[in-house]
C-alpha cells in the first residue's frame, strides 16, 4: 500500500516557543500511526533541530526543511544546502511550493536541479505542481501540470522517481473563494498517476503518494482523503493548530 502523509507546513508562522508547544501537543494527542502512515513537519528553517528533537522516537513522524538551495556549498549567502540538511538528520524537503514559484519565480529546471541535489544526498522531495486560477479557468491545467512534472522529473529513472512525493495544490482554490470539490482533487490526482504510469509504468506510479495540498481542513480531510488516487494531504493553516491536524492525521487511510 502507498504510505499516506499528512505533511504539515508551517511557512513563515510560529515563535521557536509556539512551536515547541504545537509539535508537545500534537505529539501528546496523536494516536499511533499505522506502519504505512506519516506524519511530517515542514517547520522554518531555525526550528529544525527543535523539532529533530521533539519528535526523537515518535513512530512514523519526521521533519521537513521547507526549501532547499540547488548548490551543495559555496558563497550563496543566505541559503541553505541539502549537505547542511543531510547532517543534522532531515530526510524530507518541501521543493517548488506555489509561493517559492510566485514570490521568487522558481522554474521548473532550478526545481529540476534542486531534486537532483536532495536524491544524491538521500533526502526525499515533496514536489509541489498545481495551476493558478487563470489557467483553471482556461481549462488548460492538465497541460500546465504535465510540463511541471515532465521539466522538473521525467529525466529521473523509475528508481529514483519512486523515492518522490507528490503535492498537488490547486491555487485557484485556496483563499479565492472557490472551492475545489472532492471530485476534481480524485481527478488531478488520477490525471497526475496516469503520466507516471505512462512515463514508468503502472506498477512504479502506483507507489508514488500524491497528496492534495489545497485547504486541507479537520472538517474535509477525511472526505478528500477517502478518493482512491488521494493520498493525505500538504496542509497549510489547519497544521498550526493540534487538534486540527490531529484529527486529519487520523484521517488517513
Amino acid at each position: 500500500m502507498r504510505k499516506q502523509i499528512a505533511a504539515a507546513n508551517w511557512k513563515m508562522n510560529l515563535t521557536l516557543q509556539q512551536g515547541e508547544q504545537l509539535l508537545n501537543d500534537i505529539v501528546a494527542a496523536q494516536n499511533t500511526l499505522n506502519d504505512n502512515q506519516l506524519a511530517i513537519f515542514a517547520v522554518p528553517f531555525p526550528y529544525l533541530t527543535m523539532a529533530q528533537q521533539k519528535l526523537n522516537g515518535q513512530k512514523n513522524m519526521f521533519v521537513a526543511a521547507q526549501n532547499c538551495y540547488n548548490k551543495k556549498n559555496g558563497a550563496y549567502t543566505g541559503e541553505v544546502s541539502v549537505e547542511m540538511l543531510q547532517s543534522i538528520g532531515i530526510q524530507y524537503v518541501v521543493l517548488g511550493h506555489s509561493e517559492r514559484r510566485e514570490y521568487f519565480n522558481e522554474s521548473n529546471q532550478f526545481l529540476a536541479e534542486k531534486i537532483n541535489i536532495c536524491l544524491e544526498y538521500n533526502i526525499t522531495p515533496i514536489f509541489c505542481c498545481g495551476e493558478s486560477l487563470q489557467i483553471r479557468e482556461a481549462n488548460t491545467q492538465n497541460e500546465f501540470v504535465r510540463k511541471q512534472l515532465t521539466e522538473s522529473l521525467f529525466h529521473l529513472s523509475a528508481e529514483q522517481i519512486s523515492k518522490i512525493i507528490i503535492a498537488y495544490e490547486p491555487i485557484w482554490a485556496i483563499g479565492t473563494g472557490k472551492t475545489a470539490s472532492n471530485e476534481q482533487a480524485q481527478e488531478m490526482h488520477a490525471f497526475i498517476r496516469q503520466q507516471f504510469a505512462e512515463k514508468y509504468g503502472e506498477t512504479t506510479a502506483n507507489e508514488i503518494s500524491i497528496l492534495y495540498g489545497g485547504s486541507v481542513k479537520a472538517n474535509n480531510a477525511k472526505d478528500i482523503f477517502a478518493q482512491p488516487d488521494v493520498d493525505g494531504g500538504l496542509v497549510g493553516g489547519a497544521s498550526l493548530i493540534a487538534t486540527d491536524f490531529v484529527t486529519i492525521t487520523n484521517a488517513l487511510k
